[in-house]
């Protein structure tokens, strides 16, 4: 029997919709995945085997063909796992579906629904093909909920969501079961990007980080009142100076400078932090990003790409600051890429049969010492001990 799901994939900082097309068909038990599955994807075959029997279902012993439609688009992650579980169950007549159904979620072997890094654009592009009904896991229920246009039914097991599977919205309408509380009123537009409420302010993700307050500082007042115009301006700055003279203290007082984002801009960085956080996340992200890698970044984990066209650097801080401590001992190549998003406000990530373009609107601020040998401008003052404020140099 030939059951059919919905589901979605992550395609850069885009979700893309998936058919799940499951063949429980005669003959010698096999299980096949075919439509460009990535080594997670296709192992999925183990994960999915195991939660089917863990979760009191049967396995068929059947042969199994699952295919992931488009073929031609790259897929990848675990958000399939529990779409292609459920075809199983409905193809093999265990389960049957009421209704226009989409799945989204990743398998533990004992048949527990685990959440994936992002839920929220995956279920925004649901939402834009009009699908109204959405099975995710309840660990990510509430970041699933800031997508608008689309209801959302979370399950924390395979069997769970087999059994909403099997009645009708109108039943569950009748039966009134709990839906997904909200600590706020959040929500979400899927299409035109506009958040609509938003009462928390998100304390998730790289974003959400506490650092000292200028006020704190004592000295440097020409440093500190450039760093002020600097970013009142949105100006790019570099802090040269001995060690030990405040550069990095001055640096981590800068997320208690920066505004929050406003609606626009907080879409984009819920979305980013949808895709980059290892967990769900919690509400809008209304706190601007501040990202400070180390010196030994590669030129890829700053500009982003690998197998998945994971955002980098640049797109992590995006509307935000990104912080160089120790400029000079940056790779060459990792400085140079940073070119284009400095002047077009975004980078074109091209990869084998694939391309994504991300966000990289920021400011640059970096330190760095005058020299390696940290005596160049105490040779410039005629004076050998450490200068003070007047050491930084800004540009």
């Amino acid at each position: 029997m030939l059951a059919s799901l919905l589901s979605a994939t992550l395609y850069g900082l885009d979700g893309r919709l998936v058919r799940v097309e499951v063949d429980v068909a005669p003959g010698l038990p096999g299980f096949t995945i075919v439509g460009l599955a990535d080594t997670a994807l296709q192992e999925a075959r183990e994960r999915v085997r195991g939660a089917i029997r863990n979760s009191g279902y049967e396995y068929p012993p059947r042969r199994i063909t699952v295919n992931l439609a488009p073929a031609d688009l790259r897929k990848g992650g675990a958000s399939l796992d529990l779409a292609i579980a459920l075809g199983i169950l409905v193809g093999s007549e265990q389960v049957t579906a009421a209704g226009r159904w989409a799945v989204l979620g990743e398998l533990s072997l004992g048949g527990d629904l685990r959440p994936v890094p992002g839920l929220l654009p995956m279920v925004s592009a649901l939402a834009r093909r009009r699908v109204r009904r959405v099975i995710v896991p309840a660990e990510g229920a509430l970041e699933a909920s800031l997508a608008d246009g689309t209801e959302v039914v979370s399950a924390a097991t395979l069997a769970e969501a087999a059994q909403l599977l099997r009645v009708s919205r109108r039943s569950r309408a009748r039966a009134a079961p709990p839906r997904v509380e909200l600590a706020e009123d959040l929500r979400f537009e899927a299409e035109g990007g506009v958040a609509q409420e938003a009462s928390l302010a998100d304390a998730s993700g790289p974003a959400a980080m506490q650092g000292p307050d200028l006020a704190e500082v004592r000295g440097q007042l020409e440093a500190r009142r450039g760093l002020e115009i600097a970013l009142g301006g949105g100006h790019c700055m570099l802090m040269i100076g001995p060690p030990g003279s405040g550069k990095t203290l001055l640096a981590r007082t800068i997320p208690g400078l920066l505004p929050e984002l406003n609606d626009e801009e907080s879409r984009v960085a819920t979305i980013i932090a949808s895709v980059a956080s290892p967990s769900p996340i919690r509400g809008l992200v209304r706190r601007r990003p501040f990202r400070s890698p180390h010196h030994t970044i590669s030129y890829a984990a700053m500009v982003g790409g690998g197998p998945h066209l994971s955002p980098g650097e640049v797109t992590l801080a995006n509307d935000g600051v990104l912080f160089l401590d120790e400029l000079p001992e940056f790779d060459r190549g990792a400085l140079e890429a940073l070119r284009q998003p400095l002047e077009d406000g975004q980078v074109l990530i091209s990869r084998v049969g694939r391309a994504a373009v991300f966000p990289s609107r920021f400011q640059l601020v970096a330190a760095m010492n005058p020299c390696p040998c940290e005596s160049a401008l105490h040779r410039e003052s005629g004076r050998s001990r450490r200068l003070g404020p007047s050491s930084y140099r800004l540009e």
